[in-house]
């Protein structure tokens, strides 16, 4: 209910983020869980699984806000890197690692299938099998059109040798029936790389799936970025890999406080009815400014890869901080990239948030904002996992991350609220200034346009909901004055929003009604 005044009006900025806007939900702290992944049904966006190292799976079917955990296990071994996936037929399937009790340990890409509307997983089908090579670091796409799955990973002759005579290569595999059988593993890459896992191991092949059955695949190795694809559901590829470009200092790097970090790619392509159509883009991170400098990065092909735009910086904060661990996803109901990271940019210690960004333009512009409630302090001798992972349609967004404080571990997830993903960044070399002055029972809301501009400046509640447009056109260069009461928007005690957005870009500042 509305409430009269007198009020008081009291405006805070909201600098760096909107804290308390996307609540947290911790889905696990058991089994020391690390390297998460996470899907939602599209067809019930409430209906979410996930998964973490080794063995475990939750699931959640009131859209993340309380979860079921439980155990997987299959005659294969259940051993890391798990990959969850759902098809368009509502089946879920965990992929991981193998450590049977009969073969050797990672030898084989193990799927396991949790049928629509069932509680059970089946013990799995395999690919890969090839004697004594290990088998790691799979990626899955499910093309929709006819619910095929399709894998990539990386084969060692030996993983760890130091040998020159052992190297890596990237395979691929399919599967028509459900993940039950798989074709046999065939070798798409070019070069090999080393058995190291390391800078110059080929690594980070996760594939998509393009508007007509297209294959997109990315990896990482000897000669940086590299991208291969299949335009006939896998049966052949291109003899020579596309170069995209070079991931100055490797991908394998060191952050203070983390067991061991790598920035291997992610790759997605957008499916939706949106202007981007088609486009394949890739997302990784990487220390080319500086080893205390690690960002993330995203470059897109709009030709199938033939030819590759140069690099843009997702993440938006100034020089000299640490984003890392980066996972992306496309929304193919709205053809928005999704991506999330972990972040030091407020601190000059090893403190870490979490941030998401969004672009809303086929990787244009991003927009960060903080998903994470609290910070925490990672400790470099307990493991930490190598990625995080992000799901998204229809702006249903779920994050999952890894948290270690104390030396605890605990797997995260996030509601994110859609309408509030911009934060507010007050830097002399924006386009525009944001002064508010605070007083008893109205608030004056200034700003700058240092060239003419489409404008628009909205108010918006706690819950992202709209309570008023105050102004939407184009307007020239010149200072502006809004003037706010509380009385005539009839705002009642708590927290609304301004949210003003031209060309450059979208800030938000927050302000507080507190009753008298």
């Amino acid at each position: 209910m509305r409430c009269s005044l007198p009020l008081t009006i009291q405006l805070v900025f909201a600098i760096n983020s909107l804290s308390g806007q996307h609540q947290n939900v911790v889905i696990s702290s058991a089994n020391n869980p690390n390297e998460p992944s996470i899907c939602l049904n599209p067809k019930n966006p409430d209906q979410i699984v996930a998964a973490s190292n080794i063995d475990n799976v939750y699931s959640s079917y009131d859209g993340g806000y309380t979860w079921e955990s439980s155990i997987l296990s299959s005659s294969f071994g259940v051993w890391g890197d798990p990959i969850i996936a759902v098809d368009t037929a509502e089946n879920f399937y965990f992929f991981h690692l193998s450590n049977p009790i009969n073969g050797n340990w990672i030898d084989r890409i193990v799927s396991q299938r949790r049928d629509a509307n069932s509680v059970n997983w089946n013990d799995g089908g395999f690919t890969g099998l090839n004697g004594n090579k290990n088998q790691d670091k799979h990626g899955i796409a499910i093309d929709p059109k006819t619910n095929y799955i399709h894998a990539c990973w990386t084969e060692f002759d030996s993983y760890g040798s130091q040998a020159k005579s052992d190297s890596s290569r990237i395979l691929y595999s399919f599967s028509k029936d459900k993940g039950d059988t798989w074709s046999k593993a065939i070798r798409i890459n070019k070069k090999s790389g080393d058995c190291l896992d390391s800078d110059n191991t080929v690594e980070g092949a996760v594939p998509c799936i393009g508007p007509n059955g297209e294959i997109y695949v990315a990896w990482t190795g000897p000669d940086g970025l590299v991208f291969d694809r299949s335009l006939d559901g896998g049966k052949s590829w291109l003899v020579n890999d596309i170069s995209i470009g070079n991931v100055p200092g490797g991908w394998d790097y060191e952050v203070p406080g983390i067991y061991r970090c790598n920035g291997l790619p992610a790759t997605a392509c957008d499916r939706s009815n949106g202007p981007n159509n088609g486009t394949i883009y890739v997302n990784w991170a990487d220390q080319r400014n500086g080893i205390d400098d690690t960002d993330v990065w995203l470059v897109k092909s709009t030709d199938g890869g033939n030819s590759w735009s140069l690099p843009k910086r997702v993440n938006n904060d100034g020089t000299g901080k640490q984003q890392f661990f980066s996972w992306m996803t496309l929304d193919q109901a709205t053809g928005y990239l999704w991506f999330v990271f972990y972040d030091r940019r407020h601190y000059d210690d090893n403190k870490t948030d979490v941030y998401m960004a969004v672009s809303k333009d086929g990787g244009e512009s991003f927009e960060n904002f903080k998903v994470s409630e609290s910070s925490f302090l990672p400790n470099d001798q307990v493991f930490f996992g190598d990625y995080t992972s992000v799901t998204a349609y229809n702006n249903n967004v779920r994050p999952i991350w890894t948290r270690l404080n104390n030396g605890d571990l605990s797997i995260l997830t996030a509601i994110v609220n859609t309408n509030l993903t911009s934060t507010l960044e007050l830097k002399e070399k924006d386009e525009f200034l944001l002064s508010p002055n605070p007083s008893t029972d109205e608030v004056f809301f200034s700003y700058k346009l240092r060239r003419a501009d489409n404008v628009k400046l909205l108010i918006r509640d706690m819950n992202g909901s709209l309570i008023a447009t105050l102004k939407n056109g184009k307007f020239p260069t010149g200072k502006y004055l809004e003037k706010i009461s509380a009385e005539k928007y009839a705002l009642s005690p708590g927290m609304y929003f301004f949210e003003l957005t031209t060309s450059q870009g979208r800030k938000i500042s927050k302000f507080i009604i507190q009753a008298k």
